[in-house]
């Protein structure tokens, strides 16, 4: 596993990676509580979720064919300079107790924006500096440094924020891109792209080469049924992670009465089991094989997101093992953790099995086709979240997500039994 951080652009990677979720992390946390404690709705957060797809809806049907022409290096930079500025501009109004809502609305859609150009990016980046062996390890150390910033962040900033406020955090967040922009500068010199020569055609106008390389990518894909299951089960998978979002602060919130001090332990629970979760999967992986553990590691989400709202009415708030931690908190931590873990080991099974079905010119496309619909699902779903938590009952939010992870294991295993095409990896239909 150590093998792949002999890497010096992957270890930089790895290591900018961290940093920039140890600042994002804190960022999600406290506009999720901000918004929270502003409006008192779950519709709010709702909402929230809503305006942060709306970029996706808008770049992830065209983005893909930037990633496999641009050099990906750069376009993580540009991403990260752009998401640290919009961030110093709402920081500075809230220190100066400017900020509004709608401040908080629109640089959390400029994020969005920057993330779902950010993930399909890295990914094939990772794609193209691994060797085809350690895709497995490499995604691994993706997912502990990204755990393991969140874990930071959501030990932190459960404490941090009744002390520093939107402000301070926002603060945090943008010197945390500013060394993650500096991490990737030293990743490798000059201007280096994956274009495969042998698969593009020759077309008059830069309009109509990009819109073929946009249909030779969707052509890709349709004929290949494994990888269209496996990518469903990703997009379910994204999409059940995104909208859970809605949930976990009212959870908090209304069911165990922890406030910030409660969120923030519930979302180092889930870091803590993807973190450490990262550093076992290979392991895991060779003994249950990659889509069986897409459909484990799913219905292991499914099944604990569910019985969440059991704990959290059955325990509530009222016994305590220690000052400010109930045993149902301590509980519904444990239960964050175990679904951490099946986080990592279904993420990096499903990522490294995309890694080695498809072609380093395809990754982009392929992998924003199905980001594209996972965002599709969150954009109808987290307001419809929203309002079944706020005006029917907060089980029955956790229930509808919960129930996108048991799609995605069935999905999962369906891709475990149908054979694909031979020399369907490279075979090409425009």
């Amino acid at each position: 596993m150590l093998s792949v951080l002999k890497h010096r652009g992957l270890k930089l990677i790895f290591a900018a990676n961290m940093i920039s979720m140890i600042g994002s992390g804190m960022n999600t946390a406290a506009v999720t509580w901000y918004v929270l404690q502003v409006t008192h709705s779950e519709v709010a957060l709702g909402t929230l979720l809503m305006l942060q797809t709306i970029p996706a809806l808008l770049l992830l049907p065209f983005s893909g064919v930037v990633i496999d022409r641009e050099d990906r290096r750069h376009l993580v930079m540009i991403l990260d300079a752009v998401r640290a500025l919009a961030i110093l501009t709402v920081a500075v109004l809230a220190w100066r107790g400017e900020a509004r809502l709608w401040h908080v609305y629109l640089v959390s859609i400029i994020v969005a924006g920057g993330f779902w150009m950010f993930w399909p990016t890295i990914n094939a980046l990772i794609q193209e500096l691994t060797p085809e062996s350690d895709f497995v390890h490499s995604n691994s150390f993706l997912i502990a440094g990204l755990q393991g910033g969140w874990l930071i962040a959501g030990a932190m900033v459960g404490f941090l924020y009744n002390w520093i406020g939107l402000s301070g955090i926002l603060f945090i967040d943008f010197a945390s891109y500013l060394l993650s922009f500096t991490c990737y500068l030293f990743v490798r010199t000059g201007r280096q792209t994956v274009r495969a020569t042998a698969t593009q055609a020759t077309h008059e106008g830069k309009v109509r080469q990009y819109f073929h390389e946009l249909r030779e990518g969707i052509g890709y894909i349709r004929f290949r049924p494994r990888i269209l299951l496996l990518g469903f089960a990703w997009a379910f998978f994204v999409a059940g992670m995104l909208s859970q979002g809605v949930l976990t602060a009212p959870y908090s919130d209304r069911l165990l009465n922890a406030g910030a001090y409660g969120y923030g332990w519930l979302n180092s629970g889930w870091a803590i089991g993807a973190c450490l979760g990262a550093f076992y999967t290979a392991a895991l992986l060779r003994v249950t094989g990659r889509h069986r553990a897409v459909s484990i590691s799913m219905a292991v989400l499914g099944v604990f997101l569910c019985s969440l709202p059991l704990v959290g009415t059955r325990l509530g708030p009222g016994i305590h093992l220690a000052r400010g931690i109930s045993v149902a908190l301590a509980i519904s931590v444990a239960i964050y953790a175990i679904m951490g873990c099946a986080r990592a080991l279904g993420g990096v099974a499903i990522t490294s099995t995309m890694m080695e079905m498809v072609p380093k010119q395809f990754m982009g496309r392929v992998q924003n086709t199905f980001y594209f619909v996972g965002t599709c699902l969150q954009f109808g779903l987290s307001v419809a979240i929203g309002a079944i938590a706020h005006n029917r009952s907060l089980a029955y939010g956790f229930y509808v997500v919960g129930g996108l992870y048991l799609l995605a294991a069935v999905l999962g295993g369906l891709a475990m039994r149908v054979p694909e095409p031979v020399g369907a990896r490279n075979l090409v239909i425009g």
